[in-house]
């Protein structure tokens, strides 16, 4: 690649990192938030719900319209709102004003990223060259939410404030070179036979789908979200998934009648689509389920700060190497299904060794669990994008990547409320200062639901996944989809959780899944 062809993909690849970064840095954060502005646990939980409430409710629609609407002018506007709500945080003197700018971020983050992924796609030759784009892109991914996770330690001892004013440093960075290196039209010879600026459609946008899906995914997001009440509540959880149910049935019923449809519902005809969403909703749910129980063991059991805690699991974020070095060797040699189960048997083989955890262990006994967990990521996601979007339509990759995320965002969301509603059940009301034994067994109940996830996810990979998946021939193209994890939904599992966070399943400050759609 030339030289301006390097400096447009370290501009998209900045996005990326600008969101791994800024979700991992809020998340280490919030305790000194709450603290500082005296917020309520419930308040404070919501500043991290809010963010993933606008992700996964527009992900879907944010992937689809920058097909439809155009790539860079959707990239620049959601940088651009990105930014500024960026900075309303960091000025916020109330939790609404927090949780809004969260959410309006958390939108942003759901057009923005997509955008960005499709324009790799479509900007960079099909072959080594966009495989190489797309690696540097996955590592990239994985790089923002480790270092973020340190960053935000150092900057929140300065001042809280900081974890907001620092990306919308870099995004402004980011803006002026984007507008100055993202072409009107990509790069390919298709695309130069095919200008990149949307044709006009004489049927119109799907307004109304595009209004019941988000409706519906915003619903059932707070319904995921609220699972972690366990049975507290109970009535406006159900409300939630009933209205949502409601909402999805009215859209497909739009979409079958619609002339230009929001969502082909046939993709979820082909191929391994449902296959591999539904293991990536899985796989991501386990991971993040049980680092959310391995933040609070260490933090409120172990006494942990947030930095320790952050720079210990560092160790998990070794899939920002591997993905991008290790994975696409063992999927040239094995096959996408091979390297999958295999992902999933090593996440397994991980969060058991974790199972008997003990009051006093050394980080020696934990360092396995942590290494095998994070190369258990690497092998599993990378192939998982790639089997979403395996015989889908070019004109539909936006699409097929959209729901992956979709599913990516919920599983993140899932695993984090379930071992919240497990852990609240098992304990009791036991809190780390009065019944320490108490506590740790309810962790312990809690690592079961990551355990059963994955062990779930590898039969399905077994029967399904593997028999599909075909390994590709030496040199061909990996496909559009990225390898990379949905590094936000991992920041922000490492929330270092408030004082009264363990014996209370309202008090969870962690949320937001993954990460970046494709088109």
């Amino acid at each position: 690649m030339g030289t301006r062809a390097w400096a447009l993909l370290l501009v998209l690849c900045g996005t990326i990192f600008l969101e791994g970064i800024d979700v991992a840095m809020l998340a280490v954060a919030i305790p000194s938030i709450r603290s500082d502005l005296d917020l309520p646990t419930d308040t404070a939980a919501w500043v991290m719900s809010a963010y993933v409430l606008g992700y996964a409710g527009f992900t879907l629609l944010g992937g689809r319209a920058a097909d439809l609407l155009g790539r860079r002018r959707m990239f620049l506007t959601w940088l651009t709102v990105f930014l500024a709500f960026s900075g309303l945080g960091g000025f916020a003197t109330e939790g609404w004003t927090l949780i809004v700018a969260r959410f309006v971020t958390g939108v942003s983050a759901a057009f923005m990223t997509p955008a960005a992924l499709s324009l790799i796609t479509t900007s960079y030759e099909e072959g080594e060259q966009r495989n190489k784009a797309l690696l540097v892109f996955a590592g990239t991914a994985a790089g923002g939410f480790s270092l973020g996770l340190v960053i935000g330690g150092l900057l929140t001892q300065l001042g809280w404030r900081w974890v907001f004013f620092a990306p919308v440093l870099l995004a402004g960075a980011l803006l002026v070179a984007a507008v100055r290196l993202i072409p009107a039209m990509p790069l390919t010879k298709e695309r130069e036979k095919s200008p990149g600026r949307p044709r006009r459609r004489t049927e119109g946008f799907d307004i109304l789908g595009a209004t019941t899906a988000a409706a519906a995914m915003l619903l059932a997001a707070y319904a995921v979200i609220r699972l972690e009440h366990g049975l507290d509540g109970w009535r406006l959880t159900a409300g939630a998934a009933l209205a949502a149910t409601a909402l999805l049935v009215v859209f497909v019923a739009v979409e079958r009648r619609t002339p230009t449809p929001l969502v082909r519902l046939g993709i979820l005809r082909t191929g391994s689509v449902v296959r591999a969403d539904l293991g990536a909703l899985l796989f991501v749910g386990a991971f993040f389920g049980f680092q959310f129980v391995l933040t609070l063991y260490l933090q409120e059991l172990r006494g942990w700060s947030s930095l320790q805690t952050a720079v210990a699991l560092v160790v998990l974020g070794c899939d920002a190497i591997l993905a991008p070095t290790l994975t696409p060797r063992l999927v040239t040699r094995f096959g996408h299904g091979k390297v999958i189960l295999g992902g999933f048997v090593l996440a397994v083989v991980a969060y058991g060794l974790f199972l008997p955890v003990g009051m006093d262990w050394s980080y020696a006994a934990m360092f396995p669990t942590l290494i095998i967990a994070g190369t258990a990521f690497a092998l599993a996601y990378g192939p998982l994008t790639i089997a979403a979007t395996d015989g889908v339509a070019e004109s539909e990759q936006g699409l097929a990547s959209g729901l992956l995320h979709t599913f990516t965002q919920f599983g993140s969301a899932i695993g984090i409320s379930a071992v919240t509603a497990v852990y609240g059940l098992a304990s009791s009301g036991a809190s780390a200062s009065s019944d320490p034994d108490a506590t740790l067994s309810a962790f312990r109940a809690a690592l079961i639901v990551p355990v059963a996830m994955v062990t779930l996810g590898a039969l399905l990979s077994s029967f399904g996944l593997r028999s599909r998946m075909k390994p590709p021939t030496a040199g061909a193209p990996i496909g559009p989809a990225v390898l990379a994890a949905p590094t936000t939904a991992a920041a922000t599992v490492i929330a270092a959780a408030p004082a009264d966070a363990v014996p209370d399943a309202s008090a969870n400050p962690t949320r937001n899944p993954t990460r970046q759609a494709s088109s």
